[in-house]
């Protein structure tokens, strides 16, 4: 088994000319712990080197303000809109076998220091609701970190529950709070 989903049950890039239905999905990407750009490009690298899913664009990168639990290093996120043949859960699997991979272990803080952080925000217009999973991210429309960089990829994306676009909810969020500075990330 490679990266939680089985061999028989991997879909390859190949399948796009096979019928096999494709997915579209946005992916938060996110560290505060070392050195936070190199390790959020080497988690967008290992998710899109793989045979199943296909980079389609990424939003700048920015430096935001920790949320919750406040008492922390200032973090750096974006946002990668992929396509994907795998189901919900293979690819949740998959975001946290590369997670463990760049060095994350348990969580011991709710919200807190995370070397990497890869969270589905939507994937196509499904809507679950499980123990492991909960689709659409169910903090995203309160986050500037994940709204302002899905708005540089696409602005116009309606959240499948609140049927509000990504820039109106963007708008809906007050100014003062949650603080996000456009950085370069270069090597």
């Amino acid at each position: 088994m490679k990266d939680g989903v089985p061999p028989e049950n991997r879909p390859r890039k190949d399948d796009l000319s096979k019928g096999t239905k494709i997915h579209t999905v946005y992916i938060s990407v996110g560290s505060n712990v070392g050195n936070k750009c190199m390790n959020c490009k080497k988690g967008v690298d290992a998710l899109i080197s793989s045979e199943t899913e296909t980079f389609i664009r990424q939003s700048p990168f920015y430096m935001t303000e920790p949320v919750d639990f406040k008492d922390q290093e200032w973090f750096v996120n974006s946002v990668v809109k992929i396509k994907t043949a795998l189901t919900p859960f293979q690819l949740l699997d998959r975001l946290r076998s590369i997670e463990r991979d760049a060095g994350r272990t348990d969580d011991s803080i709710r919200f807190g220091p995370r070397i990497l952080d890869l969270d589905m925000l939507i994937y196509d217009d499904c809507v679950v609701n499980s123990h492991r999973l909960v689709l659409p991210h169910p903090r995203m429309h309160k986050r500037r970190f994940v709204l302002k960089p899905i708005c540089d990829i696409d602005p116009q994306k309606v959240h499948p529950v609140l049927k509000q676009n990504m820039q109106y909810l963007l708008h809906c969020l007050d100014g003062n709070e949650q603080k996000i500075i456009r950085i370069r990330c270069d090597d």
